[in-house]
């Protein structure tokens, strides 16, 4: 099993999310015996689905905030530029069309992505090298190509999952489409990974609770927590509608109706569940951690990073990295509502002065779209950029 590797060899981190790690070291121990996930990959909840071909005929969504990253990048002819979150390729393509005779290593994690990024380099010989592979990867995979440390002039890193897999409703991403629940942005190259599927039909109530606060924030994480558990003894949840039902059957109309998103308006009870789950799958926290560090290894003196992240917890990894602070116990990041403000106060009083030794903000206050451009992508509404250069 390879799930969660940062989260075995980080002692502080699984103290924190104890609940989950028991329940998951007893799943564990249920696979060589028989029932869950008897069957290698997919197992019981019919996750094949989610491993059929999909259809890459549709357009890219809207890269997000495109000016923002060109001028913050401020890429020359001839330099190299590392994307390491290639998706459809939006930001990669505006970069070949700006700048002539620029080299782009594109990363990712999906499989999917890295077809389209494999086809962009047939149409632009030399200038895309696609590289497979998650961030915390990329060390391996840019020594395989002898790109030394220190030698890439500018790094974008787009965190989350991309507009492309949440367009497809077989990979179990959507609130709004009925897929399997899968959530795996890479369940093709790892077919054990545990998926949405097999988190909430394994994971006792405790366990799931702490999933849905710690990831998803979710003030109503113990009554979700409940109703999941309730449902699943009735019938397996293998569905993303069935889940989302599950969720808003869960709790009061005057709470369900009542939340907005960024554009004020109506946004699904079932949210904040699906992101938790989906960054407990994909373990994207300590994921977007390595990037970062792997972001600071291989920019040169003088070169640009721009990180863009989409709700609070990606912010505030990025915010703190980018200040200096020790992130080495990631569980010290995972916030709640309850303890936040204490925390708030010791991460002040623990600043040190002269911020960081290693990043220089290219523009002090964090950069969000502007309105036209959230008309045109609301997708994007909730999107934070960070720009900074490596001293």
């Amino acid at each position: 099993m390879i799930f969660h590797m940062s989260l075995r060899s980080n002692p502080m981190l699984r103290k924190t999310n104890l609940a989950v790690w028991r329940a998951w070291q007893s799943w564990k121990l249920g696979l060589h015996t028989s029932t869950v996930g008897a069957s290698p990959g997919p197992g019981p909840w019919e996750r094949s689905e989610a491993l059929s071909s999909v259809s890459t005929e549709k357009p890219p969504h809207t890269p997000v905030m495109l000016k923002e990253v060109l001028q913050y990048l401020d890429i020359q002819p001839g330099q190299v530029v590392l994307d390491m979150t290639f998706g459809g390729g939006g930001h990669t393509k505006a970069i070949l069309n700006m700048v002539p005779e620029v080299t782009v290593l594109a990363l990712d994690r999906d499989p999917t992505a890295i077809s389209l990024a494999e086809r962009l380099a047939k149409d632009h010989s030399g200038c895309v090298k696609p590289l497979l592979g998650r961030f915390s990867e990329l060390e391996t995979l840019l020594s395989n190509m002898n790109v030394q440390p220190g030698s890439i002039d500018a790094v974008l890193l787009d965190a989350g999952c991309s507009s492309m897999q949440m367009d497809q409703a077989e990979r179990g991403f959507s609130l709004s489409k009925d897929g399997p629940l899968d959530m795996r942005m890479d369940g093709e190259r790892y077919l054990d990974m545990p998926c949405a599927a097999d988190v909430v039909n394994t994971l006792d109530q405790q366990a799931l609770a702490s999933i849905l606060t710690a990831y998803g924030e979710e003030r109503h994480a113990r009554k979700i927590a409940s109703a999941i558990v309730e449902a699943r003894r009735v019938n397996p949840i293998t569905r993303t509608q069935q889940l989302a039902s599950v969720v808003a059957g869960s709790l009061p109309a005057a709470v369900a109706y009542a939340r907005k998103d960024r554009l004020h308006r109506p946004a699904h009870v079932a949210t904040k569940t699906f992101q938790a789950l989906r960054i407990f799958v994909n373990d994207e926290l300590n994921e977007l951690h390595a990037g970062l560090c792997a972001a600071q290894a291989v920019l040169r003196t003088g070169g640009h990073l721009c990180a863009i992240t989409f709700h609070s917890l990606e912010d505030r990894l990025v915010k703190r990295f980018l200040r200096g602070d020790d992130l080495s116990n990631l569980d010290h990041y995972h916030f709640s509502p309850r303890n936040q403000g204490n925390r708030k106060k010791k991460l002040m009083d623990e600043r040190r002065d002269g911020g960081s030794v290693h990043w220089l903000p290219l523009r002090r206050k964090v950069i969000t779209p502007e309105k036209d451009d959230v008309k045109e992508n609301p997708r994007g509404r909730s999107s934070k950029l960070r720009a900074a250069l490596k001293l």
